[in-house]
């Protein structure tokens, strides 16, 4: 299937074809089948359980529904490929029988293929294509939208390279570059998607530096997926300056006071463990813009 984006202004957000349309920035939820993610890791590792979060994130209301079988935390270790397969191509063929529309966190192509080959409608790869080589034509093959995050080294070793002389411009420099890599091995601009990758070789300042430069990314011409969701940045944002950090079960209402913040800077999608909030957040926002573009 061919893929349009058509972009917009700041708000209502920009559309992508095989996705849905709700008419306002996408609630992706999130289901780590992980027994060590940082937030919810061993919550869903159980098949059955997963399915039913599953289901249940899309009652709440996501509009995708993200399976992710390895967990990407600052200093993760990495999972074999046939475990990471066990995970998470059932939970994606189930959820996809029952119409939800899934789609498949993964470094790894052989993953992708087999979790689009199960029903999955988009590839969310936090690499941009660095982690595996043969993504960006295993993506181009199966045709569906694709997730480039900004990325810079594995799990373990990511803290060691935040560094930026100005970290917008570093970023958008970094993911055109992966345009163009992603584009010359076949993957069609229009089913691309950009993450500013925030905490993935960031500093609290570099997130939040990312979130009020989102306008300058939206520049690439590119629809823009956010994932803040219970990142220590926010955590650490909550204490107001004191010792320690909320934790992340503690980091929701927050999370969502981030989606609406991205809303209204024309993100086409949050990825969120709480649904609910964000989703809440996301349509004030697109109330908000849409009143706000009526003043003369």
């Amino acid at each position: 299937m061919q893929s349009v984006v058509a972009l917009g202004g700041p708000g209502p957000p920009v559309e992508v074809e095989g996705l849905p349309r709700p008419g306002r920035c996408l609630v992706m939820g999130i289901l780590n089948v992980t027994p060590d993610s940082f937030s919810d890791g061993g919550l869903y590792a159980d098949t059955r359980r997963a399915v039913d979060r599953g289901l249940e994130l899309a009652a709440q209301g996501a509009d995708i529904v993200d399976v992710g079988g390895e967990s990407t935390r600052p200093g993760a270790s990495p999972v074999a490929l046939e475990e990471e397969l066990a995970r998470t191509v059932q939970v994606v063929r189930e959820l996809a029988r029952a119409g939800v529309c899934t789609s498949i966190d993964t470094l790894h192509a052989p993953v992708a293929r087999a979790a689009v080959e199960a029903g999955a409608r988009l590839v969310n790869d936090v690499s941009g294509g660095l982690a595996d080589p043969a993504m960006a034509r295993t993506v181009a093959a199966v045709g569906v939208p694709y997730v480039a995050t900004h990325w810079r080294a594995p799990s373990r070793e990511m803290d060691r390279h935040a560094r930026y002389d100005d970290v917008v411009t570093d970023v958008t420099a970094e993911l055109t570059r992966r345009i163009w890599r992603l584009t010359d091995q076949g993957v069609d601009r229009a089913r691309i998607v950009l993450d500013p990758g925030l905490g993935f070789a960031k500093r609290s300042e570099h997130d939040w530096t990312l979130l009020a430069g989102l306008g300058a990314l939206r520049r690439l011409g590119y629809p823009l997926l956010v994932g803040a969701s219970r990142k220590r940045f926010i955590g650490a944002a909550l204490t107001d300056g004191g010792a320690g950090e909320v934790p992340p079960a503690r980091r929701d209402a927050a999370t969502a006071a981030v989606s609406a913040l991205a809303a209204l800077d024309g993100a086409f999608c949050v990825r969120v463990h709480d649904v609910r909030s964000s989703l809440d957040a996301v349509r004030m926002a697109s109330a908000y813009q849409a009143h706000r573009t009526q003043q003369p």
